[in-house]
């Protein structure tokens, strides 16, 4: 598989800053561009908890796609697949501070753990009320036993949309960060992908190019997983994945889960419908309901052959939240049930 290595750029050096100047004038009802941040373009009223996401970019839509009503306050973007500093995530604190506190959403990955954690200490230090959370779901990264050592995946998502349904209630900083805790430690993903991407700026492969193979338990950076090899179909990989993230969360029949089949960047709609086919088939063959479910390109890796799963565990409570009316650049719920 040959890595696609022309893009339709400027200025390679510049390509984040012109991302985030084209994408904020299309969505210029929902998000705007300030001092390089993505945040609302109204904001959040006043005495509501903000909520802020800090991250590399190169993942898009994810994250300045979930700026908006019900979702994130500000995206603090970074280079490609680099963490922003930790002065501008300050000011990113600073940029969503309604009056009720501010929760950073941090990605466990190390950059952006420390960074992150600078930045709290920092705000703290100016006396801003501001709490963070690590989230952690890629099950291939670490083992169940030290769970606190995997990465941040597609699962965030579901903490994302369930947090930010939470704080638009009014729901108090501590409870913002108890429900991500809970939505957190509910959710497990796991990703494949096929051959590997160029990194737009540096032209380097993010990984070893394959025509056939496919690589389980790829990290959103490019990071190497294990060859399954090319006589697999799509339903085997589907029931496979699904049986090692129900595994791992212990999750058994009579459950209730939230599915996500996330696109990495090029599979076709075709091939993710057939993937998201198997995968709800091989819940119910565990006696597991796919309760609400999202299919498409919600965090990429530029434009990777591959995709990844999510699951996460519903109740009444976490369902209603998630059914909750939501309005960003790169996604959106009008409320209902699905």
């Amino acid at each position: 598989m040959t890595a696609r290595t022309r893009r339709f750029f400027n200025d390679r050096t510049a390509v984040v800053a012109e991302m985030l100047e084209g994408y904020t004038a299309a969505n210029a009802n929902v998000i705007a561009l300030s001092d390089g941040m993505v945040i609302r373009a109204k904001p959040k009223a006043d005495g509501l908890v903000g909520l802020v996401v800090a991250n590399g970019s190169g993942h898009e839509p994810a994250m300045i796609g979930w700026v908006g009503q019900g979702l994130l306050d500000v995206n603090v973007p970074g280079p490609v697949f680099s963490s922003p500093g930790p002065g501008r995530i300050l000011a990113g604190v600073r940029e969503a501070d309604r009056g009720a506190g501010v929760l950073l959403l941090v990605s466990s990955h190390a950059g952006d753990i420390m960074n992150a954690s600078v930045a709290m200490a920092d705000a703290e230090g100016l006396g801003l009320n501001v709490a963070m959370v690590v989230l952690y779901d890629d099950i291939a990264s670490a083992p169940s036993e030290r769970a606190e050592e995997r990465r941040g995946g597609a699962g965030l998502f579901f903490v994302w949309k369930i947090v930010g349904a939470l704080a638009e209630r009014g729901a108090g900083l501590a409870d913002c960060a108890a429900m991500a805790l809970r939505v957190r430690d509910g959710t497990r993903s796991i990703a494949a992908a096929i051959g590997t991407v160029i990194h737009p700026v540096s032209d380097q492969p993010l990984g070893v190019a394959s025509e056939t193979d496919l690589s389980i338990g790829m990290g959103v950076h490019g990071e190497a997983g294990t060859l399954l090899g090319a006589d697999v179909s799509a339903d085997d990989i589907s029931a496979l994945l699904v049986g090692r993230l129900v595994d791992d969360a212990g999750i058994g029949a009579g459950a209730r889960v939230g599915l996500l089949i996330n696109n990495s960047g090029s599979l076709t709609l075709m091939e993710l419908s057939i993937l998201y086919r198997g995968a709800v088939n091989a819940l119910r063959e565990r006696g597991i309901d796919a309760g609400r479910s999202w299919i498409g390109s919600y965090a990429t890796t530029l434009d990777q052959a591959g995709f990844s799963f999510a699951i996460s565990a519903l109740d009444l409570e976490l369902e209603a939240l998630y059914d909750a009316p939501a309005h960003g650049a790169g996604f959106v719920s009008i409320g209902s049930g699905s």
